[in-house]
């Protein structure tokens, strides 16, 4: 079995819906855990079953409400590089990046992105590139598609063990 740690810290994400859908793209990508901050809905909040559809009993995760804290507990307690998914002029590719076995990822808000506290904090921006007209995915659909790209970097899919 892999070895990998990946943890993700959701820094205000509003939906809970978008929480719930990590919490079940989070179970299938082997993600260790999950960091919710700030205002990220948690459970038992009554709207992320919907989507969770039982990953919640599978997935370890914690919150704070102190985003401070969530950067900390990463970064300093678990010794962790923090790779921010986030656009802007020194974002990498997604793909082009080479995530370490052990890594942090920090996923923003819906409408506002990663706060500038943990951009500063981050080693690295990756973003995932936009072909059509709107500049970014649904944060959701942007999880997957990242936390995926791990497991295929770390061939944890090939061998069925994340």
């Amino acid at each position: 079995m892999s070895q990998r740690k990946v943890i993700v810290i959701l820094e205000d994400i509003r939906s809970a819906l978008n929480v719930g859908a990590m919490f079940r793209t989070a179970d299938g990508a082997g993600v260790t855990e999950l960091v919710l901050a700030g205002i990220t809905p948690y459970p038992p909040h009554n709207r992320i079953p919907k989507t969770a559809l039982g990953a919640v009993e599978h997935v370890s995760w914690k919150h704070y409400r102190d985003k401070r804290e969530a950067l900390d507990y990463v970064t300093q307690d678990q010794g962790l590089p923090l790779i921010a998914v986030e656009t802007g002029d020194n974002a990498i590719y997604h793909t082009e990046y080479e995530y370490p076995e052990e890594v942090a990822l920090i996923f923003g808000n819906e409408i506002g992105g990663v706060s500038d506290e943990a951009l500063h904090r981050a080693q690295a921006r990756v973003m995932i590139p936009m072909l059509g007209f709107k500049e970014s995915l649904n944060v959701a659909t942007s999880f997957g598609i990242i936390v995926y790209e791990i497991a295929r970097q770390h061939a944890a899919y090939h061998s069925g063990k994340a």
